[in-house]
């Protein structure tokens, strides 16, 4: 665990933990070359786009929760496609149509649809879509670089299920994987990484003390390369004790014996030599200077301390503040 400072990029620090514990695992040995790739699972507060390209260059891919809320674009169509869309002619687009998560009109058909049946949850059906990337933009840790702004494609994963437990009604949950040209296979295995490895209870609730939905085999399967960043957060189920108002039974081979009356209160114990209650202190000046409060009619003449809790710094946020003004795309 890092404590970031007022001038620390979360994203970056987090980027460089993640290669430090990649290079590990490859120089110990458990992922060797031919193996499938390392999957890393985030929550939505991470940046996963912008993970996904720092760690480009290692055999990892990245899955992380995005917000219901996101517009992203489609992968841009082809010069045929453009062609016939715009005979007049003209620049080709950088992107495709948008996608809006909270407007299916602007969902088209998606590239890979599964449906698992559940234990708990009812049937769960997962949508992905291949080739959807965000627009970025001039800003934030973007906003010194020169040049156009890489695309960072992936597949975009919605996963639904009938029901909660207690059949109470489930929020879809989007998804965003760096691998593209995934199978149906790996759109599960995207999805059920996600619900076994973040903490239980955040976001479908499909389980609270074990694991609720059937994993595939395959989802698991040796040499998948299932990296757990959140150690410790899994689920422990209770052990089985006894039943309420219930003793625990006798070890085996041992008698049952009866239960003897705990005996009841006595009489309440008298100190032989009794401690006999502190002195006043003297008051004087000093300890009044010493104490929280002070005299009547005094005036307060300390004042409070005041703690450096370190000071917020302002970057600038766009290519105007920075003196290039220009297109943020």
């Amino acid at each position: 665990m890092v404590r970031l400072g007022p001038q620390d990029d979360a994203t970056a620090i987090t980027a460089a933990q993640l290669r430090a514990v990649v290079q590990r695992l490859i120089a110990a040995g458990p992922w060797t070359p031919g193996d499938p790739d390392i999957t890393i699972v985030m929550h939505a507060r991470y940046d996963v786009t912008r993970l996904a390209w720092v760690l480009r260059d290692l055999p990892v891919e990245l899955v992380g929760r995005i917000r219901g809320d996101r517009v992203m674009r489609l992968p841009r169509p082809s010069l045929k496609e453009y062609a016939l869309v715009y005979p007049q002619g003209g620049r080709p687009p950088k992107h495709g149509p948008e996608f809006r998560f909270n407007k299916p009109e602007t969902w088209p058909e998606p590239a890979i649809t599964t449906a698992t049946d559940t234990t708990y949850c009812g049937k769960a059906e997962a949508q992905a879509w291949d080739r959807v990337h965000p627009r970025l933009a001039h800003r934030s840790a973007r906003l010194q670089r020169d040049g156009e702004l890489p695309i960072v494609e992936g597949t975009l994963v919605r996963v639904k299920v009938e029901h909660l437990s207690k059949e109470r009604e489930a929020p879809p949950v989007w998804l965003w994987s760096s691998k593209t040209g995934a199978d149906p296979a790996d759109v599960d295995r995207c999805w059920q990484v996600f619900l076994r490895e973040i903490r239980p209870g955040a976001h479908l609730q499909v389980h609270k003390t074990d694991s609720r939905l059937d994993h595939p085999e395959t989802a698991y399967a040796r040499g998948s390369g299932l990296l757990d960043l959140a150690p410790g957060r899994h689920a422990h189920p209770t052990p089985p004790g006894p039943a309420a108002g219930r003793r625990p039974p006798p070890p085996l081979g041992e008698a049952d014996q009866a239960r003897t009356p705990h005996p009841g209160p006595g009489p309440p114990r008298v100190q032989e030599h009794p401690i006999p209650p502190p002195l006043p202190r003297p008051c004087s000046p000093t300890s009044w200077r010493r104490s929280r409060t002070r005299p009547p009619g005094t005036k307060n003449r300390r004042p409070a301390p005041h703690y450096d809790v370190g000071k917020t710094v302002k970057r600038p946020e766009t290519l105007k503040a920075i003196g290039r003004p220009g297109r943020s795309w």
